[in-house]
């Protein structure tokens, strides 16, 4: 398997559980995020990838820094 698809796929479940560890639903962030609920499930989903800025602004909307996001990513990937 392509290892590029692997960390892609990495990435959407570390977002999804740092989602589900601030307690938040999809339409929460959503909502938070100015966007529409597909929004989010496309990007958890691994259908939709996000960009740096996209990323900023979604850990924003989870109450966690970028560096934290980049930790949790590399942790899993350890």
């Amino acid at each position: 398997m392509n290892t590029r698809l692997d960390r892609h796929e990495l990435l959407a479940h570390v977002l999804r559980d740092l989602r589900a560890q601030a307690g938040l639903t999809q339409t929460d962030v959503a909502s938070r995020l100015g966007k529409p609920q597909s929004y989010v499930s496309k990007y958890e989903g691994g259908e939709r990838r996000l960009d740096l800025i996209e990323l900023s602004d979604l850990c924003k909307a989870l109450g966690i820094t970028l560096t934290g996001l980049v930790d949790a990513f590399e942790a899993r990937q350890a």
